[in-house]
C-alpha cells in the first residue's frame, strides 16, 4: 500500500481543519491497522512541511534529523499520521517507510495549486494572485521524479527509515509567477498581490543526499526551468480544449497555492 491520500490545501486547513484530522490522522491509522493486521508493506507518503520552515537566508536544509516543528492543521495532521507510521513500525512490526517530499509541480495537478492555478488565470488575461510579498520559498520536484524516487523506496529503501525526496529546486513564490510570466510573454508586473495568509512558512528546503547515496535516486530534471516550460504548455492546451471554467478558477480566491 503506498499512501497518498491525504487533504493537502493549506488554506482549507484552516477554514475547516476537522477534515485534515479525519482524513490524515484517522485515515492513516485506518490503513496500517489493516496493513499491520495483515502483514502488508505500507509507504507513507508525507511532505517537507511538517518541519516547519527554514529563514530565507539561511543555508540550513531539513534532514532526516530536523525536529517536528508544524505551522498549521494540515502540516500538524501530516506531522501525526508520520508519528503513527513509526509507532505502528515498533509496536506492531508494520513493515513501513516513510519519505518526506518537497513541493510537487507537472502535468494534471488540480487548479487550486500555485503554478496551475498561475497559467491558467494568466494565459486567460487575468492576474494570478501571490500572498504578501512573494518572497516564501519552497523547494520544487516534478511530479515524475517525486513518484521515481518513492518507487526506489520501495525497492532499496530499509523498514523503519525515513527518506527526503527534493531536487535542489528552491525558487521564491514571485519567482516562479515571473518565471510563468515570462514563457506566456507577459510583463513581470501582471500580479495581484494579496494579504498573505495566516501561519505562511518562510522557507522549505530538502537535503536528499543521503537518499540519494543510499539508494541511487537521482532526479531526471535537472532544473526547475526544464520541466516549467512542458507544464505551462500542457496548461495552455487544456486551457484551449475547453477543460477549464477560468471564470470558476478566478472567482474562487487563492485556496491553497504554495503546498505540495
Amino acid at each position: 500500500v503506498i499512501h497518498f491520500a491525504a487533504e493537502s490545501h493549506n488554506d482549507n486547513s484552516l477554514s475547516r481543519p476537522r477534515s485534515f484530522v479525519e482524513t490524515n490522522i484517522v485515515g492513516t491509522f485506518e490503513l496500517i491497522q489493516a496493513c499491520a493486521k495483515y502483514d502488508v508493506r505500507f509507504h507513507h507518503i508525507s511532505t517537507d512541511e511538517v518541519f516547519g520552515d527554514l529563514e530565507t537566508n539561511s543555508p540550513a536544509k531539513f534532514t532526516v534529523e530536523s525536529p517536528y516543528n508544524p505551522s498549521s492543521p494540515y502540516s500538524a495532521s501530516k506531522a501525526s499520521s508520520d508519528m503513527l507510521v513509526r509507532a505502528w513500525v515498533r509496536s506492531f512490526g508494520l513493515g513501513a517507510t516513510i519519505s518526506n517530499c518537497s513541493n510537487n509541480y507537472g502535468p494534471n495537478q488540480h487548479h487550486e495549486k500555485l503554478i496551475p492555478r498561475t497559467i491558467l488565470l494568466a494565459a486567460s488575461g487575468i492576474k494570478p494572485k501571490v500572498y504578501g510579498d512573494g518572497r516564501n520559498v519552497r523547494d520544487w520536484i516534478h511530479v515524475d521524479d517525486h513518484t521515481d524516487g518513492v518507487w526506489s523506496v520501495i525497492d532499496k529503501g530499509v523498514i523503519g527509515e525515513t527518506y527526503l525526496l527534493g531536487s535542489k529546486g528552491e525558487w521564491s513564490n514571485l519567482q516562479v509567477v515571473r518565471a510563468i510570466l515570462e514563457i506566456l510573454e507577459l510583463p513581470d508586473n501582471f500580479i495581484e498581490f494579496v494579504d498573505d495568509r495566516p501561519g505562511h512558512d518562510e522557507r522549505y528546503a530538502i537535503d536528499a543526499s543521503r537518499t540519494r547515496v543510499e539508494l541511487g535516486w537521482e532526479p531526471l530534471y535537472k532544473s526547475f526551468e526544464q520541466g516549467l516550460v512542458d507544464v505551462v504548455s500542457h496548461y495552455v492546451q487544456k486551457l484551449e480544449s475547453g477543460k477549464f471554467d477560468i471564470s470558476k478558477i478566478s472567482q474562487a480566491g487563492l485556496s491553497q497555492s504554495y503546498s505540495q
